[in-house]
């Protein structure tokens, strides 16, 4: 599925990949909306699906140009530069802003879901009693899943390696969030928290020429479970590209049926006006994790307050999430007319 790219599409591929890897940070959004939304979705999955034994073959026999073709490399190494880019920039504003402007996120990507919605729905036709039964489905997995409690903290490097399988299918699936899968498991603060801000300090002392690092247990720790966690990842994008290949090819109409219904279901992680509900001892102590942190139990959600301005400020960054959608849509219309 090789295309020919301009200068700007190659830039507009690099910022829908930073956009991916932002959504994939939040819990509650999925970095797979991205790609649907953004027109890139089937391309992307069959792109992954090149990672087979062929291309295994093409790189042991040294045809790397071959390789590279076969794989869609330029689509899919300017998507992955988007990512790693929004790892250590984009994703570490999204922490600021997440503690300090808790509610207009939130606001924000529910309006991006909203207009996924809408975006993904509105061209999809025939709805039949079977796309119907499954967009129901997908809309009570997608509930079912927004009710689990989170586990405990696991660093056992076999558990990371099963946390990169499963967090990476907000990559692949829209409307399944990579993040909050990782709340459930336990370990989103110490995979998408520690770990990545020990490879971002080993990198920041590497530039310096400053190897004391390697003598710091701690961080050589991380550093190990953020390397099995990308091996993990890896191994979850294939197989989940794979799947997914398959079931696009074979039964597209009922996938987009179950995907619409899971993007609905999953409103409820994201509604903006909630507060946290930490977990307690039976002394009503909060718990905390190995870092320190309060291990979050549940949210308390409720309608918004008319009364204060903070409730239209969020409402207008709703709008703004929508039209964001919107905005994208519109783009990749015409740029397919023209």
């Amino acid at each position: 599925m090789q295309q020919t790219r301009t200068f700007t599409d190659k830039i507009f591929l690099i910022l829908k990949g930073l956009a991916m890897g932002a959504a994939n940070k939040v819990p509650g959004v999925s970095g797979g909306v991205v790609a649907f939304v953004a027109g890139f979705y089937e391309e992307f999955i069959y792109s992954l699906q090149k990672l087979n034994l062929k291309a295994l073959k093409l790189i042991i026999n040294g045809r790397f140009r071959s390789f590279y073709h076969y794989i869609n490399g330029k689509f899919l190494i300017l998507l992955i530069l988007g990512m790693l880019i929004s790892y250590f920039s984009v994703s570490k504003i999204l922490d600021y802003l997440m503690v300090n402007y808790e509610l207009y996120v939130w606001s924000g990507f529910f309006g991006l879901i909203i207009g996924s919605i809408y975006y993904i729905s509105k061209d999809f036709s025939n709805w039949d009693r079977r796309s119907i039964t499954f967009a129901i489905l997908g809309i009570l997995a997608g509930v079912f899943i927004s009710m689990l409690e989170p586990a405990k903290e696991n660093d056992n490097l076999w558990f990371v390696f099963f946390c990169g399988i499963i967090g990476v299918s907000g990559m692949t699936l829209p409307g399944l969030s990579g993040s909050f899968i990782l709340i459930l498991l336990g370990n989103y603060v110490l995979l998408l928290v520690d770990s990545v801000n020990a490879l971002y300090d080993t990198m920041a002392d590497i530039i310096s020429f400053d190897f004391s690092f390697l003598e710091n247990t701690l961080r050589i720790h991380l550093l190990k479970v953020m390397l099995v966690f990308a091996l993990g990842s890896l191994a979850g994008l294939i197989s989940l590209s794979h799947i997914l290949g398959y079931v696009l090819k074979h039964y597209k109409k009922d996938t987009f049926a179950v995907i619409i219904g899971f993007i609905t279901g999953s409103l409820g992680v994201v509604w903006p006006w909630k507060t946290k509900i930490y977990k307690l001892d039976l002394q009503s102590n909060f718990l905390l994790d190995s870092h320190g942190n309060k291990i979050i139990d549940n949210y308390n959600r409720y309608f918004p307050d008319l009364s204060i301005v903070q409730t239209y400020m969020a409402i207008f960054f709703i709008l703004v999430g929508i039209f964001i959608v919107l905005g994208l849509a519109f783009y990749e219309k015409n740029k397919n007319i023209k």
